[in-house]
């Protein structure tokens, strides 16, 4: 993996990593910080598809597909691990154990897509606010991403929480502000803290899912 990377790339918030449309030549791997996947309408709405964590790939889609159908914009500050997409091939054939990590990475994140289709076709607004919620911190947890000490804040707006849920930003606000008067969780400026999480898997109706360790390329 060593001789497969070429540069580590520093991002400023609101960074565009890949925009939708383009053949990039590069592939990768998130070391550090929080970033999101999206797709724009025509008239400009915004729907957000997921969170991009340590750990996480960007730009595989580009590998199968001409050209990638969606955008990445780094959400706070992101260190990324470059790859050459072209030498992808090869590093498979020479190291076949990094295609199980590749296919495990790819399988966990169509099992977070069902789970995301599920709450926005299912859930109601406060179940869908308290899952994406929930779903989030325990990602960060598992990740390491939270500082050691301080508030373990999710660096979310209200607006990507609108973007992420399918509700206008008026609804989003009052949905947050039920957490809130609950006590799961508490609203910072650009962020939140979940307070409770037993509190939050049980208004989203969700647990965690139990799973092996996860493969880090």
């Amino acid at each position: 993996m060593s001789s497969f990377k070429i540069a580590e790339l520093l991002l400023e918030p609101g960074t565009t990593i890949i925009d939708e449309g383009q053949r990039h030549p590069q592939l990768y791997t998130a070391l550090a910080g929080w970033g999101f996947r999206y797709k724009i309408l025509e008239d400009g709405r915004r729907q957000i598809l997921n969170y991009v964590l340590p750990g996480d790939l960007i730009g595989l889609q580009g590998n199968l597909m001409s050209e990638m159908l969606h955008s990445v914009e780094a959400l706070t500050k992101m260190t990324l691990c470059v790859f050459e997409r072209e030498r992808l091939t090869s590093l498979f054939q020479n190291h076949p154990s990094l295609a199980y990590d590749l296919t495990w990475i790819a399988s966990r994140e169509e099992s977070i897509l069902d789970e995301h289709l599920l709450s926005v076709g299912r859930r109601t607004a406060l179940e869908r606010a308290a899952y994406l919620l929930a779903f989030l911190d325990h990602r960060a947890q598992a990740t390491g991403v939270f500082p050691e000490e301080g508030p373990k804040v999710l660096p979310l707006t209200q607006q990507h929480v609108a973007d992420t849920l399918g509700l206008s930003l008026v609804h989003t606000n009052k949905t947050l502000r039920r957490l809130s008067d609950a006590g799961v969780v508490r609203w910072l400026d650009r962020g939140s803290e979940v307070l409770e999480r037993g509190k939050l898997f049980d208004i989203a109706g969700w647990q965690p899912s139990v799973e092996g360790m996860r493969p880090f390329i």
